[in-house]
């Protein structure tokens, strides 16, 4: 037998290998949420596309679209060890930090709801580099603290900082955008890495003390869009301006609320079919679950999610090195946070940010980066023995 042939049949087998040592229920999970995220959709946009006389699966189509690239970036990520990846992530790193640049200069970027966070591209596309920044953050911190170049079993200050530098500068690009939303995700993502990295507490003392005082200074200084301050007051104060900033939170838990236990039925929420919840099909997905999948429904994917947030928790208890570790770490407080975020803002328990809900809402770049995160966990769950 040649050499090449020999190459060939082990190349096959290691790849058998890394899909039988896939997580089936982690994989179940996430792909239940395809499923009733690619129905929450088109129930959210067929109705009216219908009555406007256009076509009523538009959203649809691009929505299994999402998917199938997400997928096959998911695979891809599965194919090379985990532990070989950290040689691309200065490339990764760069390019991310790259795409953000990109967004804020004038005729390259799109604007859309205030926030200049996209690339247009051919085909009526767009992409959003920040969310797949979170990728780059999550592996870069991970070299960064995990590598020993002395002694010591824990990071030291230099590795804190050098870590912090590496999200640092992506996320001073986002608050330019601004993007207040991905910027508390990557933050709670950074503070939770820091902690399971086994630096001193008072970092993540210190990182708190810090998003605190520069949400007031980012405040005071104009950075945040006066739009975003009027969401955070109607955060504290929901009957303020009911038909101005207040009015998608209210339409939001009008819409949940009207679910009751069993929901209207899919395709039948006369709220979701009658537009009064704008985005519906992207960050307030949640809503359509609520109202015609009803409480039962809503709880079902709510179950889900803590499916797939405990069988990531213990794929980073099980990992075999520092660095696989880290990053199911980074990526299970990314998924918990953002969530955690999504569903509480639907139902007025945290400020609106607008963030996507992951696995279900539309949209290629939130879709891409999450399902490249489900790769990375199955990655690590692959090679842990």
């Amino acid at each position: 037998m040649s050499s090449l042939s020999s190459r060939s049949i082990y190349r096959r087998r290691s790849r058998g290998s890394v899909v039988a040592g896939f997580d089936p229920i982690l994989t179940a999970a996430v792909a239940a949420l395809l499923i009733i995220g690619t129905l929450l959709v088109y129930a959210a946009t067929r109705d009216w596309y219908a009555a406007n006389n256009l076509d009523p699966e538009y959203y649809l189509k691009r929505h299994v679209l999402n998917i199938l690239i997400g997928v096959l970036l998911a695979w891809g990520t599965t194919i090379i060890d985990y532990r070989l990846l950290r040689a691309y992530t200065p490339i990764v790193w760069g390019l991310g930090v790259l795409g953000l640049i990109i967004v804020l200069i004038p005729g390259l970027g799109a604007e859309v709801n205030g926030a200049k966070a996209w690339i247009a591209l051919p085909g009526g596309f767009q992409i959003q580099p920040a969310e797949l920044v979170k990728i780059s953050i999550i592996v870069g911190m991970s070299m960064i603290l995990s590598e020993r170049s002395h002694d010591s079993d824990v990071p030291t200050t230099q590795d804190v900082l050098q870590a912090l530098v590496v999200a640092g500068l992506p996320v001073l690009l986002i608050l330019f955008q601004p993007d207040m939303g991905t910027v508390f995700i990557i933050s709670a993502s950074v503070v939770t890495i820091i902690a399971i990295s086994g630096a001193p507490s008072r970092w993540v003392v210190a990182l708190l003390l810090i998003a605190v005082l520069g949400a007031f200074g980012a405040t005071k200084a104009g950075v945040i869009n006066s739009y975003q301050v009027k969401r955070l007051q109607s955060f504290v104060n929901p009957t303020a301006d009911t038909q101005g900033s207040g009015y998608q939170l209210r339409q939001a838990r009008i819409t949940v609320g009207s679910g009751g236990l069993l929901g209207t039925g899919l395709f039948n929420g006369p709220q979701t079919n009658g537009r009064f919840v704008p985005e519906q099909q992207t960050d307030f997905i949640f809503t359509v679950a609520g109202e015609e999948l009803g409480f039962l429904g809503s709880a079902g994917i709510v179950l889900l999610y803590l499916i797939i947030l405990m069988r990531a928790f213990a794929i980073a208890r099980r990992a075999s090195d520092p660095y696989g570790r880290l990053v199911a770490t980074g990526v299970t407080a990314w998924f918990a946070f953002q969530i955690f975020e999504n569903i509480g803002m639907t139902l007025g328990l945290m400020p609106m940010t607008g963030v996507p809900l992951p696995f279900l809402s539309y949209g290629g770049s939130s879709m891409f980066a999450t399902l490249i995160g489900f790769g990375l966990l199955q990655n690590v769950h692959a090679r842990h023995r």
